[in-house]
């Protein structure tokens, strides 16, 4: 099954090489799209084809990851196909090509159980995604490829390096130098805790680099702001999340190794420190895009605090992952949107977004408010039980400082999109002959009513997957 995710879609972009119409070739997208998905589901309910060999194996939480992204690409790959009908100005081959081979590279990251192959998968989710962002190419949009290839390879080496370490911790321990993930679990105990330690702090940043957490970051505003709309979702909803499961890998292998207390001061240090540059980076924020890339700062160090905590809010972290997924991609949509409407991410051009473009304008306000925390939408449901559990564990100081940065991120937040929806538009705003269709503004309605379903009701047979994956991560091995 796993080639078949694989394959498809890399056949999908090598034909969207060969089609020559720039009108028809987009439609390939949501082919790959709807084959990934089905396949996913078919996995999901069909257990037995999760196992190919001991380097491909989907666990449950790999399963988590898939069905995440998987969902994400497959909304997103429909805005694509009507996204680029009003974009006939540029080739979009390469997009295309680069769009539909993006969701097979990331499936081998979900199945990857040897951490090699894992390494190779993720740094090849950025060397496909590195082209979606010069797709304007313009001089900021490729400055902002460079940052993202540049700081990404730093980040992608040090995590090749720390993987050495880990499978070096093997051998010193007096087993053989592996990096596959059941055998590094299950010799967990016979690790030797120095290179362990330094494994994971080398991991950390690597991987952490690719989440964009903060001080690693610093790729994420250029990239958020220069690529197209779908492109950021993509990033902050897909690349992310393949980076946090492989933190994921190496938190789980130090807990089995006896490292929980090591691995969680670091890790709420940093997520601590995520949410706090990102507070203060988004007050007084004009770009509305590179707001977003803050946001995800965010959101990426509630993930790393929920792990932070332990075994009892990994529940609470998983939800967030599919949560704050659905969620920007309705944000990074909708600001698409504003953006080809007016041309500019600027509020001191964006303004009476509500009017201009009520859809858009109108989500673009509700996801804000979805993704701060408010109810009754999925993020608050997940970011309360991540809180409830830290002050439950005794991290009292922790959960305070979280309540501050949330508290500062709506503010400077708030600040922004009010200035953005509201308002009259300006006398000097760009007349762009953008209007709202049913492909760009449908994907942005199936988002809320997700992240509105999901915060209402959680659905049975997801809260299934998820404490699979709770029940992976809490086994002894």
């Amino acid at each position: 099954m796993v080639y078949f995710q694989v394959i498809i879609p890399i056949a999908l972009a090598l034909i969207a090489l060969v089609v020559q119409s720039n009108r028809i070739r987009p439609w390939l997208v949501p082919i790959a799209g709807v084959f990934h998905f089905c396949l996913t589901l078919w996995l999901l309910f069909d257990p037995e084809q999760c196992y190919v060999n001991s380097w491909l194996i989907l666990d449950p939480v790999g399963k988590i990851i898939l069905f995440n992204v998987s969902l994400l690409y497959l909304i997103c790959s429909f805005y694509a196909a009507g996204y680029l009908q009003y974009r006939q100005e540029r080739q979009n081959k390469i997009f295309v090509a680069c769009l539909a081979a993006f969701i097979g590279i990331f499936s081998m990251v979900c199945w990857s159980h040897n951490l090699g192959v894992m390494w190779i998968s993720i740094e090849g989710t950025t060397l496909i995604t590195a082209p979606l962002i010069y797709f304007n190419k313009s001089k900021k949009s490729i400055e902002a490829t460079w940052k993202y290839l540049i700081v990404g390879s730093v980040g992608i080496a040090l995590a090749l390096l720390g993987t050495f370490f880990l499978a070096y911790s093997s051998l010193v321990g007096g087993a053989d130098a592996s990096m596959d993930f059941y055998y590094l679990l299950e010799n967990g105990a016979t690790l030797n805790k120095s290179w362990l330690q330094a494994a994971f702090i080398l991991l950390l940043i690597g991987y952490g680099t690719k989440m964009g957490l903060a001080p690693m970051h610093t790729w994420k505003p250029d990239a958020y702001g220069e690529a197209p709309g779908i492109v950021g979702a993509l990033l902050s909803g897909g690349v992310t999340s393949g980076a946090f499961l492989a933190i994921t890998r190496i938190w789980q292998i130090c807990n089995v190794a006896g490292e929980t207390e090591f691995t969680s001061k670091i890790l709420m240090g940093i997520g601590l420190f995520s949410m706090l540059t990102a507070s203060i980076f988004m007050m007084n924020q004009r770009d509305f895009k590179r707001m977003l890339a803050y946001s995800s700062v965010e959101h990426m160090g509630i993930l790393i605090l929920g792990l932070s905590v332990g075994t009892t809010a990994l529940f609470a972290t998983f939800f967030h992952v599919i949560a704050s997924t659905l969620t920007k991609g309705m944000l990074f949509l909708s600001s698409g949107n504003i953006h080809r409407a007016y041309a500019s991410k600027n509020t001191r051009q964006v303004t009476g977004a509500i009017r201009r473009l009520p859809i858009s304008g109108t989500l673009f306000l509700i996801g804000f408010l979805a993704i701060t925390g408010t109810p009754p939408f999925a993020p608050f449901v997940s970011e309360f039980m991540i809180l409830t559990n830290a002050f439950t564990a005794g991290h009292l100081v922790a959960g305070s400082l979280y309540i501050l940065f949330m508290l500062i991120v709506f503010m400077g937040m708030g600040i922004t999109v009010v200035k953005v929806v509201y308002g009259e538009a300006p006398e000097d705003a760009m007349d762009t002959p953008y209007h709202e269709g049913i492909m760009t503004t449908m994907p942005l309605v199936l988002f809320l009513l997700m992240i509105l379903i999901l915060g209402i009701a959680i659905p049975t047979p997801l809260t299934q997957l998820i404490n699979e994956a709770v029940s992976f991560m809490e086994k002894p091995f």
